[in-house]
C-alpha cells in the first residue's frame, strides 16, 4: 500500500481498513489478515506500557516500535505515531522527529490537532514527509478536554473542526483520523474533503475505519469505548490456557511423554 493507493480508495469508494501494531508477531498477524494499513499508535502508552493516558510515551518508545513493525511487514503502509511534545514545540522539532519515523522504516507520520498545525504539516510534507491528521478526541489533549470525551457537539465546536479538517488537507495532509465525533459531522467533513478520512467512533460514513488491535481483540479491557467492538476474546482465552498449564504441572500432567526427550 502507498499513499496514493490509499488516497485512490475514497476515489473509488473503497472503505480503507486500519489497525495499530506494535510489534513484529502481530504485524505479520494483521498483514496475513489481508490488512493493508498499519498505525503505530502511542497507544501502546496505554496497553502496552499500562499507563493512564498515552503523554509519557517518547520518541525513543515509538521509534523502537516502528522498527519493529517495519522490519516485519512486506506490504502495509506503516504510519507512525508522533508523541506527545515531539512536534507541537515548531517546525523544527517536527521536521527532525518526522525524519527519524521514515529512517525507522514508516512511510507516513500521524499527529493531532487543526489550524495550529498547520505550519508544522506544511513544513513535513513540502520535503516530502506524508501526514495524517487527527481531529476530534485528539488523547494528546485529554486534560484540556478534560477526560475522553466526544467532541464537535455543539455547533461552534463542530464548525471549527470542519474548519481544521480544511486547513490540514490545504496544508498536504493525505489523510485525517476522526475520533470520537458525531457521525453526521463526521460524514460532513468526509463529504467537504477530497481526501480519505479514518474514524474510530465517528460513524459509519468514513472512508476508513481504525481500531487499537488489543481492544479488536479482547486484550484490553480495563475500559472499553463505545466505538469498541471486540471480535474475540482472547483475554478470556489466555486465562483458560495458563490455568490449564498451571494445573498440570501441579498435577504433574505436564510434561508427559510425548513432551519429553527420549
Amino acid at each position: 500500500m502507498t499513499i496514493p493507493e490509499f488516497q485512490q480508495h475514497k476515489r473509488n469508494k473503497k472503505k480503507l481498513i486500519v489497525v495499530t501494531a506494535y510489534d513484529a508477531l502481530f504485524t505479520r498477524i494483521v498483514e496475513q489478515a489481508g490488512i493493508e494499513t498499519i498505525l503505530v499508535g502511542d497507544s501502546l502508552g496505554v496497553v502496552v506500557q499500562g499507563k493512564a493516558n498515552t503523554l509519557s510515551v517518547t520518541m525513543d518508545d515509538m521509534l523502537y516500535h516502528t522498527k519493529l513493525v517495519a522490519g516485519a511487514a512486506q506490504r502495509a503502509l506503516v504510519i507512525g505515531d508522533m508523541p506527545f511534545m515531539s512536534y507541537q514545540a515548531g517546525q523544527e522539532d517536527a521536521l527532525r522527529n518526522a525524519g527519524r519515523f521514515l529512517q525507522a522504516g514508516a512511510s507516513a507520520v500521524k499527529l493531532e490537532g487543526g489550524a495550529v498545525m498547520v505550519d508544522q504539516v506544511k513544513a513535513m510534507t513540502s520535503i516530502g514527509i506524508p501526514v495524517m491528521g487527527h481531529l476530534g478526541m485528539i488523547p494528546q489533549s485529554v486534560h484540556v478536554l478534560g477526560g475522553y470525551k466526544v467532541q464537535g457537539k455543539g455547533k461552534d465546536q463542530a464548525t471549527t473542526l470542519l474548519d481544521d479538517a480544511k486547513a490540514l488537507e490545504a496544508a498536504g495532509a493525505f489523510a485525517l483520523v476522526l475520533e470520537a465525533i458525531p457521525a453526521q459531522l463526521a460524514r460532513t467533513i468526509t463529504n467537504s474533503v477530497s481526501i480519505p478520512t479514518i474514524g474510530i467512533g465517528a460513524g459509519p460514513d468514513c472512508d476508513g475505519q481504525v481500531l487499537v488491535l488489543y481492544d479488536l481483540l479482547g486484550l484490553f479491557d480495563d475500559f472499553v469505548p463505545k466505538f469498541v467492538k471486540p471480535y474475540a476474546h482472547l483475554k478470556a482465552d489466555a486465562l483458560e490456557a495458563l490455568r490449564r498449564y498451571k494445573e498440570e504441572v501441579e498435577q504433574g500432567k505436564f510434561p508427559g511423554d510425548s513432551e519429553s526427550y527420549h
